[in-house]
Parts: structure tokens; C-alpha cells; sequence
């Protein structure tokens, strides 16, 4: 097959498709801009012969200290994860419709092998397009955005650029990482002239094995964040990379726990269901439950990663509130009057708005999700309505197929997160401010001759206090999710009428 052709098929197709091309375009763009925002952070260059010096052009404090850049920069590439996840749900918009068209070409003489180049293409192509227009909005931004105020402060760092081979990496890498995730996926998939057939082994209900990898993640955490936070055994060489590479490979682990696990959350959350349900709706979606019970892990994936993200900022907020409260009494202690410095509660807002970013995306790919779910099974939803089932029971079963696993999914997402954001905060110490006081009356201590007389030290007592659980925020994290889950339902359930007219049974 010639590169034209190939091209000219990938591009081919209906609205849907189109939208898919559009909306995985825009994802990738959305994961650029947060790459090359990363990287830019990334490229503020240092002050030759003092690494530690900061850099004065910037007003923000998370710019001008290098012990912060990289902080900044993990922050932002977290950010990607969700994003992801929303460029995978939306390729998977209108896969239906794809799979006849692929048929078609099947039945037109082409072979496994093109059938899954031309749909590795498709994706490939619309995420190199989102790149280019990142790239485009990242450049013309950088030039929009460079305004010094009236001291000649930058707000953002538009004055460095990433080197060119790291753009050319980014513009380039995604796309490539794109087109190989949907070669990986279609490894099982058949297409033949009669449809899309995909492989399955034997059907058994998933295994807690993704528990496994919460523990090793936490294990991770526990053991090497603190040797990170320290900078203990964090020599040259290849320890000064094994550390960070250990917290990050365990951070990515129980993220990846929790999503594989709500697979088995769903099964047991549906044979349970199914035990106690005695109404059609429940009934419907217990059966649904244990059917496909990976739904719960490819449709909550983005959503419970910025939750167990939220969770460990809110543990992180906990822990710099704690801090600054010891400080300032402290301070009042020796009598002092200045106190701690809210920089870092200040940097929590910036955190907590990226978690809030991070859910809105989640919530976007979650919708794509579920009205790619009510449109591929349009034909069953329809011979249940055909058969006399009332389009709101079938509403409340898909109702209670979102909400049934998305609870205790969240629930123990918020649990990882807290746990790994205690483990990289640890306690607080106290004690580590320390002055003379003056006990005598404001006469006697302002002359120096007498004040001598009357002072004494104060050394506070030194301990490690544990920060609290930070229940409100945890509480309006979960709520915050669990409503990003009903609004998604809501928006979703007002395609069920259009997928379940009687129309629908003749749908191939």
C-alpha cells in the first residue's frame, strides 16, 4: 500500500470519525503544552559557579529557586497523565463505525497487516497534528506572554526556549508513542471482511494482583522518599539518579494499581450487587459489572490518577500548615516578630488549581467514555427497550454501573495518595528556633545594662508532630469526583433516547 493511500484511508470516514481525528488532535496538543512547559521550566539556565543561585529575572519564587524548578516541572508533567487518558478515550469514539469501515476494507482485498497500519496511521496522524498546533500555541504564547512589569520581573519564563532537539523529541515522540500504544492495542484484534474479531483467552473475574503493585509503590515511597527529602546516601554517580528513579517508578506503580484494581473492584462490586439488587436496574448493571469489568479501569483511569494526585497535595497542605503554625509560635515564643513564610502554602493554591484542571480533563474523558459506551451498545439497549424495559430503568442501571465502582475506586485512590504524600512530607520537627527573652519590665530590658540581668534562653522542646489527617479536603476531593462522575451520567444518559429508538435493532 502506497504512503498516499495509506494517508487518504486513515483520513477517511464519517463525522465521527472526524471528531475522533479532531478531539485526539486536541488532546495531544494539551499533552504538548504541558511537556514543553515542563521543559521550559527545565531550561532556566543556572548562574555559573553557584548552582544554588537564583534567578533574578523571575517574580515567582517556584521560578527563581533551583531546589523548586523540578518540583514545578514534575507538577506540570503530572498533568499529562489525565490528558492521556482523555486522548485514549476519544480514540476509541465511534470504534464501531471504524471496525465496518476497516471490514470494508477487508472485503476490498487488503490484508490484517494494512487494516492495522491504516488504523495506527489514523491515530499517529491526528496526534502529529495536536502537536504541531502545541508547538504553534507554545511559541506564539511565549511571545504574547513576555511582558516585564516595572521593575523588569517575568510572571512566566518566556525568555528561554528548550533546545531544539528536545522540542523535535516532544513534536515527534508523542505521536510515535501514540501510533505504537494503538499497535499494542490491536496485537489481539482480527479484522476480517465479516468484522472485527478480537482474541480473548479464558474468561475469569480479574485477580487482586493490582494490589501488589499499590504496596510495592508505597514500599517505594516509604523507603526512598525519605532519603530523597534528606538528601541522605544521595551521593554521586549512579545513587544520585537510583533514588529519584525509585520514587518515581513507585509513584507510577500505585497509580497503576489503582487503576488496574478498579477492574476487580468492579467484579466484586457487581457479583455483590447481584446478590443483594432486587430492582431491574441494579440487576442490569450487576450483570454489566461482571461482564466487562475493565470498563471501570479504561473509563476512571485519568480521573482516579488526579484524585490519588489531589490527595497527596492535600497531605502535602497538611504538612506546610502544620509547619508554619509550629514556626509561629515559635517565634511569638522568643519573641520574636516575624513568623514563618507562607510561600508554600501560597504554592498549595497552584497545586490545588492543577488538581482542579486535572479532574476537569478527567471528567471530559470520562463523558467521552460513557457516551461511547451508550452508542456502541445501542443495539442491545434498544431490544431491551423493544421488550418493554422503560428507557429510565436502563438510565438508573447505567446510573449505578458509573457510581457503584467509582466509590470505593476513589475511596482507595485517596487512600494512596494520602499514604504517599505523607511518606514524601514526613513529620514536622519543632524546635529549631531558639533566642533570648527578656523577663524583666520594657525599662529594664531596653537599657543594655540591666537587660543582661533578666535574659535567658528559650530553647522549645524538641519533637516530631504528625501532621492531621486532612479530612475537609479530602472530603471535598471525593465529592468533588464523585460529582465529576454524576454530571458526566447526567450529560451522557441524554443520548439513551436517540440510542434506544427501535431504529437501533437494525444497526450492524
Amino acid at each position: 500500500m502506497r504512503p498516499a493511500t495509506l494517508l487518504r484511508l486513515a483520513l477517511a470516514g464519517t463525522r465521527t470519525d472526524t471528531a475522533r481525528v479532531v478531539l485526539t488532535g486536541l488532546s495531544a496538543a494539551l499533552a504538548t503544552l504541558a511537556v514543553l512547559a515542563a521543559l521550559t521550566v527545565l531550561a532556566i539556565p543556572e548562574v555559573p559557579g553557584d548552582p544554588w543561585a537564583q534567578a533574578e529575572q523571575y517574580r515567582n519564587n517556584l521560578l527563581r529557586e533551583p531546589g523548586l524548578r523540578g518540583g514545578t516541572a514534575f507538577a506540570l508533567l503530572l498533568l499529562t497523565i489525565p490528558v492521556l487518558a482523555l486522548a485514549g478515550q476519544c480514540a476509541r469514539l465511534g470504534a464501531p463505525a471504524r471496525d465496518r469501515r476497516l471490514a470494508a476494507l477487508r472485503l476490498a482485498g487488503a490484508t490484517p497487516g494494512q487494516v492495522t497500519r491504516v488504523a495506527v496511521s489514523e491515530t499517529g496522524l491526528a496526534a502529529l497534528l495536536g502537536t504541531l498546533a502545541g508547538l504553534a500555541v507554545h511559541l506564539g504564547g511565549r511571545q504574547l506572554l513576555h511582558r516585564p512589569d516595572e521593575r523588569g520581573l517575568l510572571a512566566l519564563p518566556t525568555d528561554v526556549l528548550p533546545p531544539v532537539g528536545a522540542l523535535v523529541a516532544v513534536v515527534l515522540g508523542l505521536p510515535l508513542v501514540a501510533a505504537a500504544a494503538t499497535a499494542l492495542l490491536l496485537r489481539r484484534v482480527t479484522t476480517t471482511p465479516f468484522g472485527v474479531v478480537r482474541r480473548t483467552g479464558q474468561r475469569r473475574g480479574p485477580r487482586p494482583w493490582p494490589g501488589l503493585l499499590i504496596g510495592l509503590g508505597l514500599a517505594a515511597g516509604v523507603g526512598a522518599l525519605p532519603l530523597l527529602r534528606t538528601g541522605d546516601g544521595l551521593g554521586s554517580g549512579a545513587a544520585r539518579w537510583l533514588v529519584p528513579t525509585v520514587v518515581l517508578g513507585g509513584g507510577f506503580a500505585a497509580v497503576l494499581g489503582v487503576v488496574l484494581g478498579t477492574g476487580w473492584i468492579s467484579y466484586v462490586s457487581g457479583r455483590l450487587l447481584h446478590r443483594l439488587a432486587r430492582r431491574p436496574a441494579m440487576l442490569l448493571a450487576a450483570r454489566r459489572l461482571m461482564a466487562d469489568p475493565w470498563a471501570g479501569s479504561r473509563t476512571f483511569a485519568a480521573l482516579l490518577a488526579a484524585v490519588v494526585f489531589g490527595a497527596g497535595a492535600a497531605a502535602q497542605r497538611a504538612y506546610f500548615a502544620l509547619s508554619d503554625r509550629v514556626q509561629r509560635q515559635e517565634h511569638r515564643l522568643v519573641g520574636l516578630d516575624e513568623g514563618a513564610n507562607p510561600f508554600y502554602l501560597r504554592t498549595m493554591n497552584l497545586v490545588d488549581l492543577a488538581v482542579a484542571v486535572a479532574v476537569t480533563i478527567a471528567a471530559g474523558g470520562l463523558l467521552v467514555a460513557l457516551v461511547e459506551g451508550i452508542v456502541a451498545r445501542r443495539r442491545a439497549y434498544a431490544a431491551l427497550v423493544a421488550g418493554g424495559v422503560p428507557r429510565s430503568v436502563v438510565g438508573r442501571s447505567i446510573a449505578w454501573q458509573a457510581l457503584v465502582p467509582a466509590v470505593p475506586a476513589i475511596l482507595v485512590a485517596m487512600t494512596v495518595g494520602l499514604l504517599l504524600g505523607r511518606a514524601w512530607s514526613g513529620p514536622v520537627s519543632t524546635g529549631t528556633v531558639s533566642g533570648m527573652v527578656c523577663d524583666a519590665g520594657p525599662e529594664l530590658c531596653a537599657d543594655p545594662a540591666t537587660r543582661a540581668r533578666y535574659e535567658r534562653l528559650v530553647e522549645p522542646v524538641r519533637r516530631q508532630l504528625t501532621p492531621d489527617v486532612p479530612l475537609e479536603q479530602l472530603a471535598l476531593l471525593g465529592a468533588g469526583a464523585l460529582a465529576a462522575v454524576l454530571v458526566t451520567v447526567g450529560v451522557g444518559l441524554l443520548f439513551l433516547r436517540s440510542s434506544t429508538a427501535v431504529e437501533e435493532l437494525r444497526t450492524t
